[in-house]
């Protein structure tokens, strides 16, 4: 995010802001209309042109890519560059999220004319070395098009393998900020008059199911999970304290599409997940098997919560902890019974979910493998076709409803994620929920004051 640009990026608000696009609006015809900046330069002085960015997408889309976004830039049937600073998008059906496609952190724009080893970015800062797996430094490009940034002339990116080490090297001194403050480590650096901590929730915990075979088939069943688990014991567990139960869809408070009744929707409530198991027919319970990791301690942390809270009602699970890329693999391929997730949606748009409650998008660990669920899966479509905001929140509410009833996957945990600082490190924002994954992207404002 700071090497390349996207056509939008996010505030300190989290509210969509241009880029490389000064402007984007969605006609009467149905066609979204970029406008580029026509100040933007790549870093080797070529500009930035409607041609560059009809390239990025064609790359990201085609049959072979592999890119993160290609699902999404599928929907888009064709480009349109009537001039060098205008881009016309036709999409295969309404999509009135596509603008935060373009904002996400996937979404860098290269120049068309890049080698394969050498992409070439509009961003503020430039690679001038690195260490794989230990260290990058960043220093920033003379004259950048986009006036007064960076602040600062250089960053230097260092991996600390482990999360104790990273915390005591802010506390050092040895680096003026950190991301992920160990949740362990975060009174410590609230408590320090030299440092201070920004932290939002954003990124969640979750179950998933594997609805191909076995009891998780039943909707009830997993319902029963779903209002079996005290969360706040899994807050307490895994986070220290810092986050929040998770007992419904996951939508920031503070959203037009948030609702506390509906965010209550799976509350725990251990008699009501005996009830529903004995209407799916198994009122003694199971045999079962939880998939997590032993890589992660907030993974076999949150596990073994869930598996206490499960044995309550009759679910007898048997942990697995393999190492992460196991965990991956086993998902991705629908080896499991049950397993435990974490992640971040792709923004505050509730079509960011999307990633986890469509279940017909193609599997992935993140997602529940093959499990059933058509009125979320049409609620959310009929959220990302929707232009009008009342109509649109009342879609979204649907979907809750529906995913409340369905249950493609079960969330648990809001998560606290910090950065901490030295107080003399100036314009740093940690993004508000979701975005927090890309406030990366506020080292180019940041400076020392």
């Amino acid at each position: 995010m700071l090497i390349h640009r996207r056509l939008i990026s996010y505030d300190e608000k989290g509210e969509l802001r241009g880029e490389l696009a000064t402007s984007w609006a969605h006609g009467d015809d149905g066609v979204w209309t970029f406008r580029l900046n026509p100040a933007a330069k790549f870093q080797n002085g070529e500009p930035v042109t409607a041609e560059d960015v009809k390239w990025n997408i064609e790359q990201i889309a085609g049959e072979r890519s592999t890119a993160y976004m290609r699902t999404q830039l599928q929907a888009i049937s064709s480009i349109e560059t009537p001039d060098a600073h205008t881009v016309r998008l036709i999409t295969r059906e309404p999509v009135a999220p596509l603008p935060h496609w373009f904002a996400g952190y996937n979404m860098g724009i290269i120049w068309r004319k890049s080698e394969a080893n050498n992409p070439i970015g509009a961003g503020p800062f430039r690679v001038t070395a690195q260490e794989r797996g230990s260290s990058m430094e960043l220093t920033a490009v003379p004259n950048h098009w986009q006036a007064g940034l960076p602040k600062v002339k250089g960053i230097k990116l260092t991996v600390y393998a482990d999360e104790n080490l990273r915390a005591a090297a802010l506390q050092s001194g040895d680096v003026d900020m950190i991301e992920y403050v160990p949740w362990q480590s975060m009174d410590a650096v609230e408590a320090d008059p030299r440092l201070s901590l920004d932290a939002v929730e954003g990124p969640f915990m979750d179950v998933v199911f594997n609805g191909a075979r076995g009891p998780f088939t039943d909707a009830r069943v997993r319902r029963a999970v779903a209002h079996a688990i005290k969360r706040e014991d899994i807050v307490k567990a895994a986070f220290f304290g810092r986050g929040k139960a998770l007992e419904g869809i996951p939508i920031i408070e503070g959203s037009p599409y948030y609702d506390a009744e509906l965010a209550k929707g799976w509350a725990y409530d251990p008699a009501r997940a005996k009830a529903l198991l004995a209407e799916a027919g198994v009122p003694n319970g199971f045999q079962t098997t939880l998939l997590a990791t032993a890589q992660y301690g907030m993974h076999k942390d949150t596990a073994e919560v869930v598996q206490q809270h499960l044995a309550a009602i009759g679910i007898q699970c048997e942990l697995r902890l393999p190492d992460w890329s196991t965990r991956v693999s086993l998902g991705t391929r629908g080896q499991y019974e049950i397993a435990i997730h974490g992640t971040a949606a792709e923004n505050n748009d509730p079509d960011g979910l999307s990633a986890f409650f469509d279940t017909s998008l193609s599997p992935s660990h993140g997602r529940s493998y093959m499990v059933q669920a058509p009125r979320t899966v049409e609620a959310l479509a009929k959220g990302r076709a929707e232009f009008d905001p009342a109509r649109r929140i009342e879609a979204y509410k649907a979907f809750q409803r529906a995913a409340l009833e369905e249950v493609p996957m079960v969330c648990l945990a809001w998560r606290s994620q910090g950065y901490g600082f030295d107080k003399s490190v100036k314009g740093f924002v940690n993004l508000p929920g979701a975005l927090t994954t890309s406030s990366g992207a506020m080292l180019e404002q940041t400076y020392f004051g």
